[in-house]
């Protein structure tokens, strides 16, 4: 009879540890992967994301693979299908331009893959998306004209000029929108507008000198991205004319934070790159989480200026800029 019993009780509690383990998610089933896809990863601002994507991604106990779209919405739909093919749960992406976004979130929903949007948003009138983290573009828009169209006015003219992103993208709307009303509502003309193609430094630095030598009567330059503030301030001390014009630029860098330090530039608004790579990545695991998702989410970008950059305020909006330096 105790031979029974114990038979009887061993199977009970084999059957019981079969249960647990048949009902316990394995490790793998747990960990997700979340991809991010930066539209080109020469770009220090796409880096920067990617870092807070990364970042976040550890935190939440998600694993992270990354690709760059080179700037081609072809290779942006390939690196959806490649991600979604190696199996991946949830997608951060910059896209390449706000107009090449509705065949790719309508494939994505196709297989049921959240996503959220960093930096930029999709083609206006889209909804398919999980989360769009950008910055409040068009408010930072009218500041920065404002605060462009002061600096020309206390230089003795009202003739600015911008060193544009590229215009097929919705937040370069925005802001462009933003710069205008406040241009028109300061009393300030925008002589010449030049979009970028490459984001690069020596694009800005060509076109801030066509700018200059085509209107020599500009007294501020509003930079939209933050290599056409470093650009800018090359050409003006090559011009020699350092503090004689104005110049505002949006996103900042260890580069630019330097040209503010020294004068080269009088403000910078902040885009906090990493900050929208951390709060995208947290959308999408809470999609997968059934937690609750903002979908639209638009990030201050304070101005700082010279007198403020070291302040505890301005470094706490820093560190969600770009990383720390190794």
């Amino acid at each position: 009879m105790k031979t029974k019993k114990r038979k009887s009780l061993a199977v009970a509690a084999g059957l019981a540890l079969a249960v647990i383990f048949a009902n316990a998610p394995t490790k793998a089933q747990e960990k997700k992967t979340v991809a991010y896809l930066a539209p080109s990863l020469d770009i220090s601002y796409w880096q920067w994301v990617g870092y807070g994507v990364k970042q976040k991604a550890q935190e939440l106990g998600m694993d992270y693979v990354e690709y760059t779209s080179e700037n081609s919405p072809a290779k942006q739909m390939d690196n959806a299908r490649t991600a979604i093919t190696k199996g991946v749960d949830a997608i951060v992406i910059g896209p390449v331009s706000s107009t090449s976004t509705p065949p790719l979130l309508a494939y994505l929903k196709s297989q049921n893959i959240p996503i959220a949007f960093a930096g930029i948003g999709p083609q206006p009138g889209q909804t398919d998306y999980t989360s769009s983290v950008t910055a409040n573009n068009y408010e930072t828009g009218k500041a920065q004209g404002s605060f462009v169209c002061k600096l020309a006015k206390d230089r003795g003219g009202n003739k600015v000029g911008m060193l544009s992103l590229p215009q097929d993208r919705e937040n370069a709307q925005k802001y462009l929108k933003g710069a205008e009303e406040a241009f028109k509502a300061d009393g300030c003309t925008l002589a010449q507008m030049l979009e970028t193609r490459g984001l690069t430094v020596n694009e800005a630095v060509t076109q801030a000198n066509d700018m200059l030598t085509a209107h020599p009567d500009i007294k501020g330059i509003y930079g939209m991205y933050d290599e056409a503030g470093t650009g800018a301030a090359k050409v003006l001390q090559t011009r020699g004319l350092t503090g004689k014009v104005g110049v505002a630029v949006a996103d900042g860098s260890p580069t630019t934070i330097a040209l503010l330090k020294s004068n080269a530039i009088q403000g910078i608004f902040f885009q906090e790159a990493v900050g929208q790579g951390i709060d995208g990545t947290q959308q999408v695991f809470n999609a997968l989480s059934n937690a609750p998702v903002k979908k639209d989410l638009a990030l201050v970008m304070p101005l700082v200026t010279a007198d403020k950059v070291d302040s505890p305020e301005a470094k706490a909006v820093i560190a969600r800029v770009f990383p720390p330096a190794k």
